[in-house]
């Protein structure tokens, strides 16, 4: 400590503890409660606030505020008591006894040094909703630190039906709520029993995310809440190792379409198995000029005291707030220095084995059930958190008085209960299709589908300007056509360029970080959004889209579908139209992964020209709480092969035959079916060599793969396809089916067991070959141009390969000669 530091720390003590002297409350408020002291910093800090907020006859749920601090002690206390138990306990004693070596759990579980720091955390959210008057939303990005938050929501009965129907504050109920926790049990019909997680789940009162994927709150946070809401946000230091791109929330906040966001940090320094990077790299003084860097105002507090979490705050929403006024009356530009608290503590703090590499799971030096040491350090830490029965009856009566302010419990704030829906739907940009379509390309009218999903991107914006709007967008936009967007819409910057579609207002988010730029529409539940991407570098925001798929899908589970408006996630500049960039950038992955989560959440399309594209954006819209993804060609080198009707058609059952390129469809030997644009194309021109042979034949497109694949559940089955349609489809009769398809063979086949008829079905697709080439090229070093298929449908036909093929294509498939100018077009020297 330098002379500056002993100087300021002597002067915050000498200001304490006059106010102590002068002021009965503040002096019992500072004496602390078991574990939780108020350092000098603190008291000096609530007593300016109390001055404050007196001043302006702000008094919220109408609680004194050192009564209000003194309940907030024995709550926390009460939670961090609670939340030991819940890991290591089996039965739970309101008197506060001793536990027995029979009252500990065989298996202790859970990531309790975590959850000790998050005690304090949300006790204070809870507090400064209470002295405020205003209910906040809440996020935490270390989802497992769980047991925190369902503990306090637990003691002050602000919870969901699930736990509010199994939990209560008495010795009966708390022992089941501790005993739920990873029980591992599953009921009759095989489902979960515990509605408790070891993470955020659906159950959680107020729970937004899982937080099983650190670092996505960090990048999420600051596009959540719309104008007038106010949103927590408790981050970890390492999770800030985790993710880059947090740096940059300060590029995106905006006083005119944004809420007020408070990032807080829990900077206990620790990972699972050693220190955090950042307390090697100088601990919270490196981590304050780090934010300082970056754009941000960081307000350091003791992470112990959750007095100092409610002081901070409500500190930083005032900062906010002074820097929107400032920002109104032209004093400053954007960014503005976005407030970011530091709490500092151990890992663990408030019980034994805090600040050690064991807090962060189990602190104790074994399982108390087994060993005396360790049940004699569990008892003397409990003993210091147990708060009497009346005592907390009295410190939760605080916490109850929802009523007159008017508020919401926190359980139902409104980020965890969006319900958002389109004024007006527009009707879609269709392009015109002749109804006699013929084989020869020569008759085609060609279009970019990437063309009709920005119009009428654009179209539903226009037609609905009460949805904030965001896109995702992590590079080439235009390139990826969507042009008539970034004119409405514009990039986000803080210093727009002269000529360039760029705006302190712009709605797209742009940053080189796929992660980044995906959350920004995550996030955005309360408005509309899109994101798109290269489909190669779909797969890194993998892990982001992931988690709003499992929680959306676990809310459904739960009863309470989630009511955001459904988001599309866009892969384009895609496997097929990308050779140019080499392999790196010819990959299906994100689609073949998106297929295997629950297809009625995780909706993959696959439009084939610009009027199947423009019914799927007219139709995702209209839906809530499902992710879209749509891989969609961007050349304008598409053929327009579905009417308007015929595309509405496709998209409202997934699937259809086409009857005009087909021959003699009831008599067919084979039914080739398409998954993706190229491979449709390749398609039509092997059912023109089979008219040609009189091979009776049908073509069958299918949009949506996961509508025909079997159910896992209902809800999924409810999704399906109905079975007529697949009959229809599919006879039985037809044995001999070949599938062309933008993904992996195998991918697709997998999925759809359903349609297999054995060694009769068959595949073909991306099989890992690319380079720079062409979209001809890259269809043949895959082995799915037209003639391959007809090569594999003779196959399973059992024809012979001269039956359908030229010598010369023969030749080209048998790589005895260039296949240029026989199966794909020639290509200029």
């Amino acid at each position: 400590m330098d002379k500056t530091e002993a100087q300021t720390e002597r002067s915050l003590a000498e200001r304490a503890a006059e106010l102590r002297s002068a002021d009965p409350q503040l002096a019992r408020w500072a004496e602390g409660y078991g574990v939780i002291r108020h350092n000098d910093e603190t008291q000096v800090r609530i007593h300016e606030l109390a001055a404050s907020v007196t001043g302006s006859g702000s008094r919220g749920d109408g609680i004194a505020l050192y009564d209000l601090l003194i309940a907030l002690d024995r709550l926390a206390s009460a939670g961090l008591w609670l939340v030991v138990h819940q890991t290591y306990a089996r039965n739970v004693y309101l008197d506060g006894r001793s536990l027995a070596t029979d009252d500990f759990k065989p298996r202790p579980e859970g990531h309790t040094g975590g959850s000790l720091n998050m005690v304090p955390a949300y006790a204070g959210y809870l507090a400064a909703n209470v002295w405020s008057g205003h209910t906040r939303g809440w996020l935490m990005g270390q989802g497992h630190c769980v047991s925190a938050v369902d503990s306090l929501n637990l003691l002050v009965g602000n919870m969901t039906e699930a736990h509010a129907t199994r939990y209560a504050v008495t010795d009966e109920g708390l022992t089941r709520y501790v005993r739920d926790f990873y029980a591992y049990r599953l009921r009759k019909d095989g489902r979960q029993d515990s509605p408790l997680g070891s993470h955020v789940n659906a159950h959680t009162a107020g729970g937004l995310a899982e937080g099983g994927y650190l670092g996505f709150a960090e990048l999420q946070y600051v596009h959540m809440p719309l104008p007038g809401e106010r949103l927590v946000v408790f981050l970890s230091d390492g999770a800030f190792e985790e993710q880059r791109g947090s740096d940059w929330a300060p590029r995106w906040w905006r006083a005119e379409d944004c809420g007020l966001v408070t990032p807080i940090m829990i900077n206990n320094g620790r990972r699972i198995d050693q220190r955090t990077t950042m307390s090697q790299q100088g601990g919270v003084e490196w981590f304050c000029a780090h934010l300082k860097l970056n754009g941000f105002d960081p307000i350091v507090f003791d992470g112990r005291d959750p007095a100092a979490f409610l002081w901070a705050i409500l500190e930083m929403e005032r900062r906010l707030e002074a820097a929107a006024e400032a920002i109104k009356a032209g004093r400053i530009r954007y960014p503005i220095p976005l407030p970011y608290g530091i709490a500092v503590a151990p890992k663990g703090a408030g019980f034994p084995g805090e600040g050690t590499n064991l807090a962060h799971n189990l602190p104790l030096i074994a399982n108390p059930r087994i060993d005396q040491r360790a049940a004699d350090l569990f008892n003397q830490g409990a003993r210091q958190l147990w708060v009497p029965k009346a005592d907390l009856d009295a410190a939760v009566t605080a916490f109850r008085q929802h009523r007159a302010s008017g508020r919401p419990l926190e359980r139902d704030h409104v980020l965890a209960h969006r319900a958002v829906a389109l004024r007006d739907v527009p009707a879609p940009p269709f392009r015109p299709v002749a109804q006699e379509r013929r084989w020869d390309a020569a008759s085609w009218t060609f279009a970019s589908p990437m063309t009709a999903i920005d119009r009428m991107f654009v179209s539903i914006l226009r037609a609905n300007p009460h949805l904030r709007p965001r896109v995702g967008n992590p590079d080439e936009m235009l390139s990826n056509r969507l042009v008539e967007t970034l004119a409405y819409l514009k990039f986000r910057v803080t210093d727009p360029e002269p000529g360039v579609p760029e705006s302190v207002d712009g709605a797209v988010v742009t940053a080189l970080n796929e992660e980044a730029v995906a959350s920004a529409a995550l996030a955005n539940k309360g408005g509309i959004n899109l994101i798109h991407t290269y489909e190669a570098f779909g797969t890194k925001m993998h892990g982001a889209i992931r988690q709003e798929i499992i929680f959306a899908n676990h809310c459904a589970e739960a009863g309470r579908p989630q009511r955001w408006l459904s988001i599309p996630l866009i892969l384009t500049s895609h496997t097929w139209e990308n050779g140019k960039n080499e392999q790196s950038h010819q990959d299906p992955s994100m689609a073949e992964a998106l297929l295997g989560e629950p297809s009625h959440v995780s909706r993959v399309v696959f439009p084939a020209d610009f009027n199947t594209a423009a019914a799927v954006m007219e139709r995702l819209y209209r839906t809530q709480g499902q992710v879209w993804t749509i891989v969609a060609p961007k050349a304008d080198t598409v053929p327009d092969l579905f009417t308007p009707e015929e595309a509405g058609w496709l998209v409202e059952i997934g699937g259809a035959r086409l009857d005009w390129t087909c021959h003699d469809p009831e008599r067919a030997r084979i039914i080739v079916t398409v998954v993706g644009a190229y491979q449709l194309t390749e398609a039509i021109r092997a059912s023109r060599r089979l008219s040609e042979r009189d091979i009776p034949h049908a073509v069958v497109y299918l949009l949506e793969p996961g509508r025909f694949r079997t159910a896992r559940n209902g809800r999924e089955q409810a999704h399906q396809a109905p079975a007529s349609l697949v009959e229809r489809l599919y006879p039985a009769a037809v044995q001999s089916r070949l599938f062309l398809t933008h993904t992996r063979p195998e991918t697709l086949l997998g999925l759809l067991g359903p349609l297999h008829t054995g060694p009769r079905t068959s595949g073909l697709g991306y099989i890992n070959e690319g380079g720079t080439l062409n979209t001809p090229g890259m269809l043949f070093v895959n082995r799915c141009t037209w003639a391959h298929a007809l090569l594999e449908a003779a196959r399973l036909m059992e024809l012979p390969r001269e039956r359908l093929l030229s010598a010369e294509e023969l030749e080209a498939l048998d790589g005895r000669r260039s296949p240029h100018g026989v199966i794909i077009p020639d290509v200029s020297p």
